[in-house]
């Protein structure tokens, strides 16, 4: 359908942030019937174990190639974290193996010391969730922590901007797709912000120091892009 005159049809990014958006309010809406948690199915109706995986082995898209899994720390551990776990978001090796010769992958291998080792996955992302199951940050972490490896801000954004997921956990999936995309400027300041972090620290083994965990966080209220 021709658009009216006068009146300019939304740009390709404003579309997918709309749907995005709507897709989001859709899911909680169903989970809010239901009277389920986001997390009810995940967990199979008991109460998380601190540190526990789940599912035991990542929730994993095999054709898509991404994979995740939940888990919370203890209050000791985060005590100034306001969020109830977060998700850990990876991308598997078909999706990044051809990029790592590419100037923007050789560039960040050197920044962070030329890693050697072989990994099955690229860590993308973590989204942090409050009690009720609705997302309130985002934030990168270390190597170290998630034992494989990370890609250039540049390829993470590409591969996260590109994500579908089918994992089965259909709740979960649509939700972390539509936080994604609702907010890929955030998700690109803090992939900056990440390679800032790692080039201003000292010291040559910086994947590995325990010393250096998250490497940038960002708040998110996804009510106030919902409402703009």
């Amino acid at each position: 359908m021709a658009s009216a005159p006068g009146r300019r049809s939304p740009n390709p990014a404003a579309r997918r942030t709309g749907l995005a958006g709507r897709r989001l309010l859709d899911t909680y809406a169903v989970l809010a019937t239901r009277g389920e948690h986001l997390l009810h199915d995940l967990l199979g109706g008991q109460v998380p174990r601190q540190w526990q995986h789940y599912p035991e082995d990542d929730s994993i898209d095999p054709d898509g190639g991404y994979q995740w899994f939940y888990h919370s720390h203890s209050p000791e551990d985060r005590p100034e974290a306001a969020e109830h776990g977060h998700f850990h978001l990876f991308a598997r090796r078909p999706l990044w193996s051809r990029r790592m010769q590419s100037k923007a992958e050789r560039a960040f291998a050197a920044l962070t010391g030329n890693p050697g080792r072989q990994v099955a996955t690229r860590h993308l992302l973590a989204v942090g969730m409050d009690a009720k199951g609705l997302p309130v940050s985002l934030f990168t972490v270390n190597s170290w922590v998630t034992g494989d490896l990370m890609l250039s801000a540049s390829g993470t954004a590409r591969i996260l901007a590109d994500m579908h997921l089918r994992t089965g956990h259909d709740a979960i999936d649509t939700v972390l797709e539509c936080v994604v995309a609702l907010c890929m400027d955030e998700i690109r300041m803090l992939l900056g912000a990440r390679d800032t972090m790692l080039s201003a620290w000292k010291g040559r083994a910086v994947l590995e120091d325990t010393r250096l965990e998250i490497l940038s966080h960002q708040a998110i209220a996804l009510d106030a892009k919902l409402n703009a």
